[in-house]
C-alpha cells in the first residue's frame, strides 16, 4: 500500500515542477513586456471631418503612472518616440502619477518636451486627483500643456475647425459633461478627451464623433491568453468589456481606449503591451 502511494506521488511531481516552470516563465515575460511599449497606428474615419483636417495625425499617451514601476527615463523615451512620429496634435488622457506627489514635477517636465503644431492637450485621471489634482494640473500648465477641465476649444486649420473637448475625471466626480459641451454643435466635428471610457454612452447620446480614453490599461493582463476555459472567454466578450482596449463604436460615436504606458498593483503586463497611439483621422 505504501509503495502504491509513493509511486503515485512520484508520477505527479514532474507535472508540478513543469507547472512551476511555466508560471515562472509567464511572470518573467509579463515583467519584460511591461517595459516594451508598442506604437499602434489606427485610422479613424469621420465622414464630416473638414477636408482641411483629412490626414490629421493625432498622438495619444495615457496612464503613465510615474512611480517606481515606470522611470523618468522610460517616460522620456516614450516622449522621444512620440515626437519622432511628427504628430499634428498630441493628447494626454490622465493618470500621470500613481500615489506620490514627489513624481508630479518630474513627470510634467518630461511631458513638457512633447511638440506638435496644433498643441499638446490633457485631461486628469482618478490617480491624479487621489494624489493632488490641482498640483498636477498646474505642473502640466507650467509646461505649456493645456489642461481641459470640463471645457472645449476650437482647433483651426486652413479656415476650417474642429472642436476638442475635455472632461475631468468621472470616478472622482469631477466631470461635468454638459459644461464641456457648451457652445458646441452636432454639425461640428467633436473629439472628446475623457480619462474614463464609461463616458461613451453619454457621448453617443450627445453625438460626439470620437472619444479618446485610457484608464483600463487594456486590462493589463490578457486573460484570454492564460486560459482556454469557456466561462472566462464568455466573461471577456460581454458587451461591458467592449471598451477595454482599442477601437470600438456605439451608434455613430467611435472610441479609442489607449492601453497606457504604466502599470498599477504589479509591474506586469501579459499580452497587453504599453502603447503609444498615432491615430490618423480621415474624412473618406
Amino acid at each position: 500500500m505504501k509503495q502504491t502511494v509513493f509511486a503515485r506521488l512520484t508520477r505527479r511531481r514532474p507535472e508540478r515542477y513543469q507547472w512551476r516552470k511555466t508560471f515562472a516563465a509567464m511572470v518573467q515575460a509579463a515583467f519584460v513586456e511591461a517595459h516594451q511599449f508598442e506604437i499602434t497606428r489606427p485610422q479613424i474615419r469621420i465622414p464630416k471631418l473638414p477636408r482641411a483636417f483629412h490626414g490629421l495625425r493625432l498622438a495619444q499617451l495615457s496612464d503613465l503612472h510615474h512611480s517606481p514601476f515606470l522611470s523618468d527615463a522610460e517616460i522620456a523615451e516614450a516622449v522621444r518616440h512620440t515626437n519622432a512620429l511628427q504628430p499634428d496634435l498630441i493628447v494626454l488622457t490622465g493618470d500621470y502619477i500613481s500615489h506620490a506627489r514627489e513624481y508630479i514635477g518630474a513627470c510634467a517636465r518630461t511631458l513638457g518636451q512633447l511638440r506638435a503644431p496644433l498643441g499638446v492637450f490633457a485631461v486628469l485621471g482618478n490617480h491624479d486627483h487621489w494624489t493632488d489634482g490641482p498640483q498636477m494640473a498646474a505642473a502640466l500648465a507650467a509646461q505649456n500643456i493645456r489642461v481641459l477641465t470640463n471645457e472645449n476649444l476650437k482647433l483651426e486649420r486652413d479656415g476650417a475647425h474642429i472642436r476638442l473637448l475635455g472632461i475631468d475625471d468621472i470616478l472622482t466626480k469631477q466631470a461635468d459633461f454638459p459644461l464641456a459641451l457648451a457652445g458646441t454643435s452636432r454639425d461640428e466635428t467633436r473629439i472628446l478627451l475623457s480619462h474614463n471610457p464609461t463616458i461613451i454612452r453619454e457621448a453617443a447620446r450627445a453625438g460626439i464623433d470620437l472619444v479618446l480614453s485610457g484608464h483600463t490599461h487594456g486590462g493589463q493582463i490578457n486573460w484570454r491568453l492564460l486560459t482556454g476555459r469557456e466561462e472566462r472567454r464568455r466573461w471577456l466578450v460581454r458587451k461591458s468589456r467592449r471598451f477595454m482596449r482599442g477601437h470600438s463604436q456605439l451608434g455613430e460615436t467611435q472610441i479609442y481606449v489607449n492601453r497606457g504606458l504604466g502599470t498599477v498593483i504589479a509591474p506586469l503586463r501579459y499580452g497587453c503591451p504599453p502603447e503609444i497611439t498615432l491615430l490618423e483621422l480621415r474624412s473618406f
